[in-house]
């Protein structure tokens, strides 16, 4: 293992199996004293059954069947959805009625929501284009939402046609969405996985685009302010471990410096057991402790190298963007 990687448990074929009929349950297999055991945990507290633990796959699948039924309902277009409705205010067509009317409860109090998801897709493209003018052939979208135009593999292969690109997310309506319009070709993969759970890393669907021995670009964008603060912190330590030298680590994330209180509680409430975590400007900073900040450091999100001026978004709903570079190991004799 070369220096700076973190070690991943190995994914065998049928925690894939497993994870792709089950998305609603983070699931693993332990190994400890010549025995294995699976286990399966509920991503949502009102889920039944919540946890199981059994030796056998077979078991743990049989355990789990009576929800596999149940799953669309989690997703069921009567309920909104926050890739739906970040593909609303995106102008874009994969939403429904409920999205639209939650996303539009709250455009009524606070209209610049639109606005800063745009500047927020905006911020993914400039990076992008960024990093792959510096050579950057690999890109990891984790948390990548509905596909939106152009998309993260679009936008890197203007430049770089040789770019390589996976899309990773848990939400089923995202992963039906995305092997059917972004899987294009061998050079784009996508994966079901939890940036709050590691073992997507190891997944072989990863491995088949991405090789993780080579810089990659890393997105997390518009995503951990959507985990509990702890989560989240965990999560980025983890992938900032993982990630070789001489990559770089793109984050935008909902700050509750400067941005109104009552935004994030009106995006709590249409989002329900989904938290919203507002981080300080200094507690997003601190996610890119060991890498160096690319100019102009960490900012609001229209504010990183704008392709022109006039794009400043109302201050009452503040995404913070910036760009880290980890540095490649010094070898010493």
């Amino acid at each position: 293992m070369a220096c700076g990687e973190a070690e991943v448990p190995a994914v065998t074929e049928d925690l894939t199996a497993l994870r792709s009929e089950f998305p609603t349950y983070t699931i693993w297999r332990e190994e400890t004293r010549g025995r294995t055991r699976y286990v399966a945990r509920s991503r949502s507290q009102g889920q039944s059954p919540h946890t199981v633990i059994t030796p056998d796959a077979a078991e743990l699948r049989g355990a789990l069947a009576p929800v596999r039924g149940s799953a669309d309902v989690a997703y069921s277009p009567a309920e909104p959805n926050i890739a739906r409705m970040y593909s609303y205010w995106l102008a874009g067509k994969d939403h429904y009625e409920a999205d639209r009317a939650a996303a539009d409860k709250i455009l009524e109090r606070f209209p610049e929501v639109a606005d800063t998801a745009r500047a927020n897709r905006a911020f993914v493209s400039r990076a992008v284009r960024h990093l792959a003018r510096q050579g950057i052939q690999q890109f990891l979208d984790l948390g990548c939402g509905l596909p939106a135009s152009p998309n993260v593999h679009e936008t890197a292969r203007a430049v770089n046609a040789g770019a390589r690109v996976v899309y990773v997310d848990r939400d089923p309506v995202v992963l039906a969405h995305a092997r059917a319009l972004l899987a294009v070709d061998d050079g784009v993969g996508v994966v079901a996985g939890d940036i709050g759970d590691p073992w997507f890393l190891a997944d072989p669907a990863l491995a088949q685009v991405i090789d993780s021995h080579q810089p990659v670009c890393l997105l997390l964008t518009s995503v951990l302010h959507f985990l509990p603060a702890a989560e989240a912190d965990a999560a980025v330590a983890t992938l900032r471990d993982w990630m070789p030298g001489g990559s770089y680590l793109v984050i935008s994330a909902g700050t509750s410096t400067g941005t109104d209180p009552e935004l994030i509680r009106c995006l709590q409430g249409a989002y329900g057991d989904i938290p919203v975590t507002g981080r300080t400007a200094a507690e997003i900073e601190a996610w890119f402790t060991g890498l160096s900040l690319v100019r102009p450091g960490l900012v609001d999100a229209w504010a990183w190298r704008p392709d022109t001026l006039g794009q400043r978004v109302s201050p009452r709903a503040r995404i913070l963007a910036g760009i880290g570079h980890k540095p490649k190991p010094q070898w010493t004799a």
